[in-house]
């Protein structure tokens, strides 16, 4: 993908303030980070979305996040939490297409937060529920399911 500034970053093309790497995946610092401290965590072979990915690859990208989410908390910053949040498609907020998961440390205060539509404050019936987690249970398939 010429085009990808995450794969010019995996050729070297780029530059990046690296954190960690391996054969599967890479991290650097966020350019635009939320607080300091923010760090991505990318595939190294190039992934448009999580779709595009097999369970193994996506245990080795959160494998890897679980360790840096760690290593943020210990690394004298400032962090009274973590976040980790991969936006998955355009909608989802997503702003460069290679999958990644954003590792950034939280505290009171730092001013990041999630706004909720209308109707987050009114709760579904249950049997609403159960139809959604009817349909989700009826797409999921032996090669991906849990």
């Amino acid at each position: 993908m010429p085009a990808c500034i995450f794969c010019k970053i995996i050729k070297g093309e780029s530059p990046a303030s690296l954190v960690f790497e391996d054969d599967n995946c890479l991290a650097f610092m966020d350019i635009q980070p939320v607080n300091p401290g923010h760090v991505l965590v990318i595939p190294r072979r190039h992934a448009v979305s999580l779709a595009d990915m097999n369970a193994e690859e996506c245990a080795r990208l959160f494998s890897a996040a679980h360790a840096l989410a760690a290593a943020v908390r210990a690394s004298g910053l400032r962090c009274e939490g973590v976040n980790l949040l991969l936006a998955d498609g355009e909608a989802a907020g997503q702003e460069v297409f290679h999958v990644h998961v954003h590792v950034f440390p939280r505290f009171a205060g730092d001013g990041f937060g999630f706004t909720y539509g209308p109707e987050y404050a009114i709760l579904p019936e249950r049997r609403e529920l159960d139809e959604q987690a009817r349909k989700i249970r009826s797409a999921l398939t032996p090669a991906v399911g849990p």
